[in-house]
């Protein structure tokens, strides 16, 4: 396809290097700055600094900016081309689906998606929305972005859960994998040692948890022996208020 990105941000940029990998698309990137764009070029990117010259013969436009730029950027397309036949997919969190419909007019197609940054590692967990979208499009742009992750079709009203625990919860994981890390310094290995140890055991894990009808709760039995010292461990952790401390983060990170 003709993807356009408008918006080389953080997300808008994670998308760009995760398209890049994949290749088989022509890829334009618009963003206000032009430091940002340069090694998109290099990357084999078409690059500029207006988003309507980049949406212009796009087929599919990622909207990849903040929140509140979101209604003039699409005023700015409607103002300058035609949206009409084009399907448009807003990565923008806390914009509701009405306002993107009311936005962007009658002519295309709307879908909301929540990626998260591991999308330029083609890891992410992606949640995608058809907001005003047939099927067939819908299995289009949902294979898209299998390509660069997992995703799951889900109505808005799952948004703000899915943000918690997936766009936010990047940050999360990360937050244990640094505290492992430390605790692995007090325990003898040197920093990068210690956090490569701990990156190694989470793919593990994840590996376990990979297989048909696989459980958390029964991989952490198979490693927990009656009066062992994993046990004894995870009894500290709960005690200091580990899974209560989790469950109140994501509760906490909710949109409202």
């Amino acid at each position: 396809m003709k993807i356009a990105i408008i918006g080389a941000g953080n997300m808008g940029g994670a998308f760009a290097d995760a398209l890049l990998r994949i290749g088989g698309h022509t890829i334009t990137i618009s963003n206000r700055s032009e430091g940002k764009l340069a090694r998109f070029a290099a990357a084999g990117a078409s690059i500029t600094t207006d988003n309507s010259v980049a949406a212009k013969d796009a087929e599919l436009i990622i909207l990849a900016v903040k929140p509140w730029l979101v209604a003039d950027v699409l005023g700015e397309l409607k103002a300058n081309i035609s949206l009409a036949g084009k399907t448009l997919v807003s990565v923008a969190a806390a914009t509701r689906g009405e306002q993107l419909c009311e936005w962007a007019g009658q002519g295309p197609q709307i879908f909301m998606a929540i990626p998260n940054t591991a999308i330029a590692h083609l890891t992410s967990m992606t949640f995608l929305v058809p907001v005003r979208a047939e099927a067939e499009m819908t299995a289009v742009v949902k294979a898209l972005f299998d390509g660069m992750g997992q995703t799951l079709v889900t109505d808005e009203a799952h948004l703000p859960a899915a943000t918690a625990l997936a766009s936010c919860g990047i940050a999360y994981a990360l937050r244990y994998v640094r505290a492992a890390t430390e605790g692995g310094v007090q325990l003898g290995f040197r920093a990068k040692d210690a956090q490569d140890i701990v990156a190694q055991t989470l793919r593990g894990a994840v590996s376990l948890l990979e297989k048909d009808g696989a459980h958390a709760e029964e991989e952490i039995d198979k490693v927990t022996t009656p009066g062992g010292l994993t046990i004894r461990g995870l009894n500290a952790m709960e005690e200091a208020g580990f899974t209560a401390a989790v469950i109140r983060g994501l509760v906490a990170s909710l949109l409202q």
